[in-house]
Formats: C-alpha cells, sequence, structure tokens
C-alpha cells in the first residue's frame, strides 16, 4: 500500500506543478522535493520524465471523466441542464483557481502535442473519451424531444469540446469568465435549441 501511496503522492504534486507552470518548466527535482521523495523512489515507479508525464495525463483524465459521469449522465436531470451545470462547475473552478490553471489536458495538449507522439495519443484519447461523454447526453435530450434529431451528437460535442476549450483559453489570458459566459449564452441560444413546429 505505501508503494502505491509514493506514487499516487508523485502523480498528485507533479500534476499540481505542472498545471501551475507547465511539463517542460517543471523538473523532476522540483517534484521530489515538493514530495519529500528520494529520487531513486521516481525511478522505480517511471522509466523517464515521459512516462511520469504519462501518468499524470491519464490521473487527470481518468479523474475528469468520472467528474464528466457524475454531471453529464445524472438520468434525474433533464440533458440540457447537465450541460448548464457542467458550465457553471468549469466557471467556478476556474474563479477558484483566479483563472490561473484551466485545463490540464487542454494545456498539455497546447504544450506537448507536437513534442511526442506518446503525449499527443494519450491526451487525444482522453478528449475522445470526454467528447463520448458530451454525445451520450445530447442523445438523451434528442430522445426527449429537446434538440432537433438530424444534428450529430458526435460532431456537436466535439464542436461543445472544441469551443469549450478554448474559451478556458481565453478566459486565462482575460482573468474573467466572460469567455466561458459569451460561449454558454451562444450555444444554448443559437444551437441547443428545440426542434422547429
Amino acid at each position: 500500500m505505501k508503494n502505491t501511496a509514493t506514487r499516487d503522492k508523485l502523480i498528485d504534486t507533479g500534476a499540481e506543478l505542472i498545471a501551475q507552470q507547465g511539463y517542460n518548466a517543471t523538473g523532476i527535482n522540483a517534484v521530489l522535493k515538493a514530495c519529500d521523495v528520494p529520487k531513486g523512489s521516481f525511478y522505480h515507479y517511471f522509466s523517464s520524465k515521459e512516462d511520469f508525464g504519462l501518468a499524470v495525463i491519464e490521473r487527470f483524465a481518468n479523474d475528469y471523466d468520472e467528474s464528466l459521469v457524475a454531471l453529464l449522465e445524472d438520468s434525474m436531470t433533464p440533458p440540457l441542464e447537465r450541460l448548464q451545470r457542467y458550465f457553471a462547475a468549469g466557471r467556478t473552478y476556474m474563479r477558484e483557481c483566479d483563472h490561473a490553471t484551466g485545463c490540464l489536458i487542454g494545456n498539455l495538449g497546447q504544450e506537448l502535442a507536437g513534442q511526442s507522439d506518446r503525449f499527443r495519443e494519450a491526451l487525444n484519447s482522453a478528449f475522445q473519451r470526454w467528447e463520448e461523454r458530451f454525445a451520450r447526453c445530447l442523445q438523451d435530450a434528442q430522445a426527449q424531444g429537446l434538440l432537433p434529431t438530424a444534428l450529430d451528437p458526435h460532431r456537436l460535442a466535439s464542436f461543445i469540446l472544441c469551443g469549450w476549450e478554448g474559451a478556458i483559453l481565453r478566459a486565462k489570458t482575460l482573468k474573467s469568465e466572460a469567455p466561458m459566459e459569451v460561449f454558454e449564452a451562444l450555444l444554448f441560444e443559437q444551437v441547443l435549441t428545440p426542434p422547429a413546429g
């Protein structure tokens, strides 16, 4: 159990540091110092910094996926309200971090997708899983007659995730949730509208 706890501590601390300063600017020694863990322990769990980075991506992606299940697959809540709760949670998080960190997977996508195929594939896999959660929620909305069935829920899910990630990036640069609010307002006013007639 202790071994897993040390590995988890390294990953959690690494995720915090990477969220604050980026992957390339986060040295292994800084992670070890923050955890008070000897260097040998790091290489016991990870063969390289890249392997460590992949473990951080996997942990964050899995944790975020769990939160998406809770928000987007709650059958007791109407589908479009689930989406609104998701966006509200995102805005709350941005306020709490003072618009500094944003989405770790989005940040790493911008930083690392061009550096390593392993990183690019891991990041893309996370985004694909999240898109699938959005698509299922949108399919629920279509089944309940809240959205036109002509809309492709998978393409729409991709559009929502891409737009939301861009809004988060813009919110970081402005230190304001305004871009997130604009995206959500236009999404519900112009895109996620009931079928005509």
